[in-house]
């Protein structure tokens, strides 16, 4: 088992919202990954331990989106986003939650999460999310980059393919960060 200090150890769930859960992913369903989130969350919460949910949103017009020209830019769809597609889904916060907005794929650019993180005295960010190799990729390098442990909830994490989330998980995640399966994190010394 891998055990954490309550103290000093967040959990943080990337856009687990309506808009991203209605996206088909690989290699779980977007629904599998969300129960195993709330499951580890309410265990996160049991033990006292901070809780963070990150969602993805834009401004109507995407004037809030990453600027810059890409292959594959990011765009408004036609009509523009559902009305609660940011919304995080049914069931998932609980008082206490800290609840992060992002504009980008990752959650430490532009935001407060590194600020609420060091006023907790967190160390290590256990991370989990959709899609692995874009928002949860994207927070695990840059929380690196700050200092944090961090560590991969495997079985929280999926993408829009199998193949996606395999070379995040095997290629890029092992060397910043330990990958584990959900039920191997424990709390105590």
């Amino acid at each position: 088992m891998n055990r954490f200090d309550p103290r000093t150890t967040a959990l943080v769930l990337i856009d687990l919202q309506n808009g991203i859960l209605a996206l088909p992913t690989a290699p779980r369903p977007s629904s599998q990954v969300l129960e195993s989130g709330k499951s580890l969350a309410a265990r996160f919460r049991d033990e006292g331990a901070t809780v963070v949910l990150v969602r993805v949103a834009f401004a109507p017009d995407f004037a809030d989106a990453p600027p810059g020209p890409a292959d594959q830019p990011l765009s408004p769809p036609e009509g523009g986003l559902p009305a609660d597609w940011a919304h995080l889904a049914d069931g998932l916060a609980a008082p206490g939650d800290i609840v992060i907005t992002k504009h980008q794929w990752g959650a430490f650019t532009g935001t407060e999460l590194d600020l609420q993180l060091r006023r907790r005295g967190i160390r290590t960010v256990v991370l989990g999310g959709i899609a692995t190799n874009f928002g949860v990729e994207s927070t695990a390098r840059h929380g690196w980059e700050l200092g944090y442990h961090i560590v991969i909830a495997e079985d929280l994490c999926t993408s829009l393919s199998a193949d996606l989330h395999d070379v995040s998980i095997r290629s890029i995640l092992p060397r910043i960060a330990r990958v584990l399966p959900s039920d191997t994190i424990v709390f105590g010394g």
